[in-house]
């Protein structure tokens, strides 16, 4: 396993976090695993040097961090040894009143309650999940530093939002002595490359890392679907979120080159697309997700593949312009 800097801090994580969507309770989707399916996933990625992993409270409704809380007191045999991230913002109360959103109460109180699942004393990387227009930028950057200086969280993070949205976050930090934010996990992959606009220009001025979610398209990359229709998973099925993503005739085209170009280099097409994603410079580390053994073992080989200049033209050249997804 390699390991990089988080962003421009000192903390060393790999190069690949294991996300843990996947993992949590079919009450919340029927394609999550539940714990005792969870284990061996958790335990290969150590195995494998993995020491990142990304949660969320909205997972599962909490479930999911409860799992990872578990699985780190019962196979890791000192905490420091990992990092642990996750996020605030949409709650675990189906947007109930006040539980919700980027208030310093809901921060505050969601942050109190991530950890209690966690069953831990800190957060290496606590991230606001989306952006929050009903909230005052200012009120979320002093709740985030409050949880700082407490030692509630060691660093802080930001997910899909506008350029021009983080850059705002970064000028209010610095300009009132606020923590910053060290990470952004935001949209990237081989068929949505928007934030290259933008987003990953303004994080490699800032120093900042970005650690993209569905770096494979959930699935898109790896054949869940065909361009005939049909869906090949039951998660595909059932991922009504994804479905608004991906999907046009410019997406199958880039897939279908993904494809061809792996078979050329003899690799697997998910292994390709990851490896693509790897190799901008501003990637810290991708979030992937694994629901089979293979998934897992396919991301780490993706560790292995390098790619020349012409193999990056004949991935790169069919992309087509998209709309903004992802951010809401």
């Amino acid at each position: 396993m390699n390991y990089v800097n988080l962003g421009n801090t000192g903390v060393k994580v790999s190069r690949i976090c294991l996300g843990m969507m996947t993992y949590g309770s079919k009450k919340w989707r029927e394609w999550v695993l539940e714990e005792k399916e969870s284990i061996p996933f958790l335990s290969r990625a150590l195995e494998a040097g993995i020491n990142f992993f990304d949660t969320a409270d909205v997972y599962s409704n909490g479930v999911s961090e409860e799992i990872l809380g578990r699985a780190v007191k019962n196979l890791v045999p000192d905490r420091e040894d990992v990092v642990i991230a996750t996020k605030c913002y949409n709650g675990t109360e189906n947007r109930k009143l006040n539980r919700w959103g980027l208030s310093r109460k809901h921060i505050l109180d969601a942050c109190d309650r991530s950890l209690k699942r966690l069953g831990m004393d800190y957060i290496d990387l606590y991230q606001i999940h989306r952006f929050d227009d009903q909230t005052p930028m200012e009120e979320t950057l002093e709740a985030l530093h409050h949880l700082v200086q407490v030692g509630k969280v060691r660093y802080i993070g930001a997910s899909s939002m506008y350029a021009w949205q983080f850059a705002r976050y970064l000028y209010l930090a610095d300009r009132h002595g606020w923590t910053r934010f060290v990470t952004m996990q935001n949209h990237y992959n081989l068929v949505y490359r928007e934030e290259e606009r933008e987003m990953i220009p303004l994080c490699k001025a800032e120093m900042i890392g970005c650690i993209p979610w569905s770096p494979l398209a959930r699935g898109f990359l790896a054949g869940n679907r065909t361009a005939s229709g049909e869906f090949v998973t039951p998660r595909a099925k059932s991922d009504d979120f994804g479905k608004k993503l991906y999907g046009s005739p410019e997406d199958f085209a880039v897939a279908e080159r993904n494809a061809q170009v792996a078979t050329k280099l003899g690799v697997k097409p998910v292994q390709l697309a990851l490896a693509w994603v790897l190799a901008n410079p501003v990637v810290t580390a991708p979030i992937i997700g694994a629901s089979k053994m293979e998934h897992l073992e396919d991301a780490i080989a993706a560790l292995e593949i390098k790619l020349d200049a012409s193999d990056l033209a004949k991935l790169e050249e069919l992309y087509r312009p998209h709309p903004i997804l992802g951010i809401q």
